[in-house]
């Protein structure tokens, strides 16, 4: 998936020098086109008031790149939906111009939504499927390199089983479905790619079986709470996103009070496939959305993610950047939502 080259189906997509992809937008002959509302939806992934206080910025940030790029807007609309799914409903509908929406929303609403940019953010010094190489390499680190996609992670704790766990990893053994159905792990809700999505495919490509397959799952509300339970032997595996323990590890000395770091105490047993990272998607039902438009919105967001003021909001989630997408790219995802959807209709 990370060889894939971000394509635009049907424009033309180029890079300048510095790598900052250009959207062929047609001019209307030195006349804007006047467009008197624009509505983006953003999901909950942060607190709502925190999303709309901090997006605020990028109304005048997007409609002055629109200007330039041939569209006048009068007013820009952002909200921030009840869920993830209220948003993609919303372009389904065509209420909504334009979303903010994971890929797993994504391919749920494909069907009045069109991907047209694919989030990057830092990559790490980590990519590799076995996960022998990132305990070789510890810890793990941001680089300078932009990245389309992150991994999930498949984490054994400083408990006994834990550590037996990551000790026959690290011997290069393989794991059986036995060693994994015998330890107790932390997972998130069913609806969390990195926290649980995922982490089914990978049971299920590996063993033929699941998360719900497993005899000792605990569910978090949050990965600060899996962490927790991690450090404190409660849970001795847990599922969570690539980055995650350098997110946490201060807290693993600090708040959960253990001794050692926690690239020491923790090591993986498990890379999940790539998951391609949240998307800029558009209402194929939107009575606005044109071709030239959707592209001159792709241009917009592009060069926003390129502006220090641009980064600054977009690093609301976590985005550092925007590269241009084609519906494909989210076929991981169609396979991952398929497989727990029917696991949920058994």
């Amino acid at each position: 998936m990370l060889a894939i080259l971000l394509m635009a189906c049907g424009n033309e997509v180029s890079k300048t020098s510095d790598d900052k992809e250009t959207v062929d937008v047609s001019s209307n002959a030195g006349e804007n086109e006047s467009i008197k509302k624009l509505t983006i939806g953003f999901v909950p992934s942060r607190d709502p008031d925190e999303i709309i206080t901090a997006t605020e910025p990028l109304k005048g940030l997007l409609k002055d790149e629109l200007a330039d790029l041939g569209f006048d807007v009068g007013e820009i609309d952002i909200t921030v939906g009840t869920n993830f799914e209220a948003v993609g409903e919303a372009l389904s509908a065509g209420t909504t111009d334009i979303g903010l929406i994971p890929g797993g929303t994504y391919v749920l609403y494909d069907d009045g939504a069109e991907v047209i940019l694919t989030a990057t953010r830092a990559g790490l010094s980590n990519d590799a499927d076995n996960p022998i190489d990132w305990n070789k390499n510890e810890p793990t680190a941001p680089t300078t390199a932009q990245t389309t996609s992150y991994r999930a992670i498949l984490v054994a704790g400083p408990s006994e089983k834990g550590k037996a766990l990551a000790a026959k990893v690290n011997n290069g053994e393989e794991l059986t479905f036995e060693d994994l159905n015998t330890v107790t792990w932390n997972v998130m809700s069913s609806s969390s790619p990195a926290g649980y999505i995922y982490p089914t495919l990978w049971l299920h490509e590996k063993f033929n079986k699941t998360i719900p397959d497993l005899a000792q799952v605990v569910q978090a509300d949050s990965y600060g709470n899996a962490f927790a339970r991690l450090a404190a032997g409660q849970t001795d595996v847990l599922v969570t996103y690539a980055d995650a323990r350098r997110d946490y590890e201060e807290s693993w000395q600090g708040e959960f009070n253990r001794d050692a770091s926690i690239w020491e105490e923790t090591d993986l047993i498990g890379v999940m496939p790539a998951i391609y990272n949240d998307t800029i998607s558009v209402s194929k039902n939107s009575k606005i959305m044109s071709d030239e438009l959707k592209k001159a919105i792709q241009q917009a967001f592009i060069n926003i993610g390129y502006s220090e003021k641009g980064k600054e909001v977009i690093a609301i989630y976590s985005h550092e950047g925007y590269q241009v997408a084609k519906d494909s790219d989210y076929d991981n995802e169609r396979k991952a939502q398929e497989l727990v959807q029917n696991l949920g209709s058994k």
